[in-house]
């Protein structure tokens, strides 16, 4: 997992040092409020895209209204979440990004699922989300345990 091993030595990386995980969980939540206030504010320029498009097409246009706010977020998840810096705005304002236990990269589509793993297990499971987080090791959401992910800090390393 986070350990390798080469030519016989043991190699640790910084998924295995304590302080990454550090104020993690407090970091995440205050990145959620303001990733979900950057998507707000996206939706106003798309809503007016829609508006506009509901009016040439006589009414027909405005039924995008009903996907508009999921689809803005998906978008801005697959880019950010699943981009180069593995964080999303917030995550970035807020010192953590997403990793893989294996080593690999987040891409665009898990970036996706463990929103929308996110947002379902908000739905149903509300306050499990954030307690499982007390006893599981390295801090792990539900959603993250299912997905092989951890949130770390990026400004320690």
């Amino acid at each position: 997992m986070a350990t390798r091993v080469l030519d016989g030595e043991i190699i640790t990386t910084r998924l295995d040092d304590i302080r990454a995980y550090d104020g993690v969980r407090t970091r995440r939540v205050m990145a959620c409020i303001l990733d979900y206030i950057i998507v707000g504010l996206l939706l106003v320029p798309f809503g007016i895209l829609v508006f506009v498009l509901g009016l040439l097409t006589l009414g027909l246009g405005w039924s995008l209204f009903g996907v508009l706010a999921p689809l803005v977020a998906a978008i801005y998840v697959w880019n950010t979440l699943g981009g180069p810096e593995q964080a999303t705005v917030g995550m970035r304002m807020m010192g953590v990004r997403l990793d893989r236990l294996d080593g690999g990269r987040i891409d665009g589509l898990t970036a996706v699922v463990h929103s929308f793993l996110f947002w379902a297990g908000n739905v149903v499971l509300t306050p499990l989300i954030l307690l499982v987080t007390l006893f599981s090791e390295r801090k792990r959401t539900l959603h993250d345990l299912l997905l092989g992910t951890v949130v770390t800090r990026s400004d320690r390393f």
